[in-house]
C-alpha cells in the first residue's frame, strides 16, 4: 500500500488559517499560548499537523462560550498528542465546564432582569442593588459606593 507523503499531512499557517477561519495572527497567538503546536521546515516555515484543524475548532468553540484560554489549554493537555479530538473528548471536557457556564447564565439573567434598576440608582450603593451589592454584603463592611477602593487609614 503506497504511503501518503508527509507534506500532505501538514498545513502551512496560511492553509490552516483558510481551512479553520482563524486569522494567521490568532494561530500564532494560540501557538504562543500552547494551544496548538507546529514544526519548522528547513526554511524555518511553520507546519501544522492536520489535527490542528480540530484543535483550532475546539479552541474557537470554547472561546465562544466564554471559557478562558488557560482552561482551554489545560483541557487540550489532557488529550493524547497527535490525535484529533473527537466527539467523546469534547463531551467529557465540555461537561466539566457546564457548572461554570450555568453560573454565568444565572448571573447574566440576573443582570438582564435588574439592569434598569441599576441604571436608575446612579450611585450603585443602594441596599436594594441586587447587581453590585447583592444582599447588602458591602453595607456590612463599608459605607458609600463599594465600587470605590477602600482607603487605608493614613499613619
Amino acid at each position: 500500500m503506497p504511503q501518503i507523503p508527509q507534506t500532505l499531512h501538514e498545513l502551512s499557517v496560511g492553509q490552516l488559517s483558510a481551512r479553520s477561519g482563524a486569522a494567521v495572527s490568532a494561530l500564532h497567538f494560540y501557538e504562543s499560548k500552547g494551544l496548538i503546536a507546529s514544526t519548522r521546515t528547513s526554511g524555518n516555515q511553520r507546519r501544522y499537523s492536520r489535527d490542528a484543524l480540530r484543535r483550532v475548532a475546539f479552541v474557537r468553540a470554547a472561546q465562544r462560550v466564554g471559557i478562558p484560554l488557560a482552561t482551554i489549554r489545560d483541557a487540550l493537555a489532557e488529550l493524547p498528542e497527535e490525535r484529533t479530538p473527537n466527539h467523546e473528548d469534547w463531551a467529557r471536557l465540555s461537561g466539566a465546564w457546564r457548572k461554570e457556564l450555568d453560573e454565568r447564565i444565572t448571573q447574566l439573567q440576573r443582570l438582564r432582569d435588574h439592569l434598569t434598576d441599576c441604571i436608575g440608582c446612579g450611585c450603585l450603593s443602594l441596599e436594594t442593588c441586587v447587581l453590585s451589592n447583592p444582599d447588602d454584603i458591602s453595607g456590612e463592611r463599608i459605607t458609600g459606593s463599594h465600587l470605590m477602593p477602600e482607603r487605608k487609614p493614613s499613619s
